[in-house]
């Protein structure tokens, strides 16, 4: 069987693409690093992937607002093969400012009468700073079947400043956590001030997946800032279960 092939998407000001590569590697998968203009130009074809990343970093300098230019490049130079690429059941992850383009473009959390509509948003952390730490996160059961068997209880680091998240009303928040489309929340304190401690969320179909901390940081056990200290465990790291479940959980 031939290996998964996963497209990592880069652009001016991206600083995670060679991480997220590595943990697409560990996982088994045939990985490439790819710039955007490479997709616009057709000189790498989307189709030819069953899985793309878009990683963390700070994509054209979060000019206007985090992950507002290339959100509006994948949108309206990107948005057809894109938006076939989800709708035929290909895997899309954003990661921090992956996650901030994703709800930008409106690909998350999903479609509007078939078009992407952008109706939450991730604002400045309530602290008013950029934020760079380990945070404890809790793993819902979601439609995200594909993460579902992963281990509940996550550590990752987080590092960035605009990551609350909010929904444009009351009804659309009490929608997704009805349609289980909350992936990760924070557990205990809440860093960000996020609706409902958010730090993660799939569209319906649970293909596209975006969360704010970094889970191709924590794919060797000594990583955690806390590795001397705890008893390692015979599991993954969470993050590379994380990289492994995207790649290989396909049925």
């Amino acid at each position: 069987m031939s290996a998964i092939k996963a497209l990592v998407l880069r652009s001016a000001g991206t600083n995670c693409d060679q991480e997220s590569a590595h943990a697409l590697r560990l996982a088994g998968a045939e990985t490439t690093v790819a710039h955007i203009n490479q997709l616009m130009h057709e000189a790498q074809d989307l189709n030819a992937y069953k899985i793309l990343v878009i990683p963390g970093g700070f994509s054209y300098g979060d000019d206007i607002a985090a992950g507002k230019i290339l959100a509006n490049e994948l949108r309206f130079k990107l948005g057809e093969k894109l938006s076939a690429f989800i709708k035929n059941g290909r895997r899309v992850i954003g990661i921090c400012n992956g996650f901030q383009v994703l709800v930008k473009t409106g690909f998350l959390p999903g479609f509007e009468d078939g078009k992407p509509v952008q109706n939450v948003t991730l604002a400045h952390n309530d602290s008013g700073r950029f934020q760079c730490h380990w945070v404890q996160m809790k793993r819902e059961k979601s439609a995200c079947r594909w993460l579902n068997e992963t281990e509940s209880a996550w550590d990752l680091p987080m590092a960035h400043g605009e990551g609350k998240f909010m929904a444009q009303d009351a009804a659309l928040l009490e929608q997704l956590e009805g349609k289980n489309q909350v992936v990760f929340r924070y557990a205990g304190k809440n860093p960000n001030g996020s609706q409902n401690a958010i730090a993660g969320l799939c569209n319906e179909a649970g293909n596209v997946v975006g969360l704010m901390p970094h889970p191709e940081r924590h794919v060797s056990f000594h990583q955690h800032p806390e590795w001397t200290r705890r008893a390692r465990s015979k599991n993954d790291p969470v993050g590379l279960q994380f990289f492994k479940a995207a790649v290989q959980n396909w049925n």
